[in-house]
């Protein structure tokens, strides 16, 4: 039986969210890690109180979301899906768990302009339900902001840019790939891959 790691990569702002939704309505329930949720859980349970401690605090979510991913792939859960803008940094300790545990990897692409980029982004980081550790140089749980636009930790938009280039997001690939153009949401169509994707899953049970 084979085991497949997906990786769900791509600058933020993509849509990643999104697809997950349509595989797990194609796919069936599958095991979800995602080191967004590690940052919000331990912002949470530690908090911090500068950009410095913010810095170490993701320091930990690293560790605890490869130990995380590699206690689920002990486990043989057959389909791991991780969503994130993945870059080179991740790419040969998640390759490592992958050859440890026997799990194939296929990586997923979202792209886009980086103009429409960057409006969904601006969009996103107001949002309420946006965790506030995001967007703050420091966080404590129970903290409140009504005016998101006030938070102090807001990227620009050629902070943004330059962070998508230097890190590769666009470039990241683990496995076996396929991109897809997201720049209009109204012309991606998810369903012929994921029925590909589902069909191939259930050939090597």
């Amino acid at each position: 039986m084979k085991k497949y790691l997906i990786l769900i990569a791509g600058s933020p702002a993509t849509g990643k969210s999104y697809l997950i939704n349509e595989m797990r309505r194609v796919l069936g329930d599958f095991f979800l890690i995602t080191p967004d949720e590690g940052k919000e859980m331990l912002a949470d349970q530690i908090g911090f109180d500068s950009l410095a401690e913010k810095k170490e605090l993701e320091k930990k979510v690293w560790t605890f979301y490869y130990n995380a991913l590699a206690l689920y792939m002990e486990a043989g859960k057959r389909i791991v899906v991780s969503e994130y803008p993945f870059s080179n940094k991740q790419k040969k300790k998640l390759g490592d768990l992958a050859d440890q545990y026997g799990y194939e990897p296929i990586t997923i692409r979202l792209v886009a302009d980086f103009e429409t980029l960057w409006e969904r982004r601006k969009l996103r980081d107001i949002e309420p339900d946006r965790h506030l550790s995001h967007i703050m140089t420091h966080y404590h749980f129970g903290d409140e902001l009504l005016d998101r636009r006030n938070a102090d930790d807001l990227i620009t938009k050629e902070a943004f840019r330059e962070i998508i280039a230097t890190r590769g997001y666009n470039h990241f690939k683990l496995g076996s790939l396929v991109e897809f153009d997201v720049t209009d949401f109204s012309k991606v169509d998810y369903e012929p891959f994921l029925k590909e994707l589902a069909e191939r899953i259930a050939e090597n049970r």
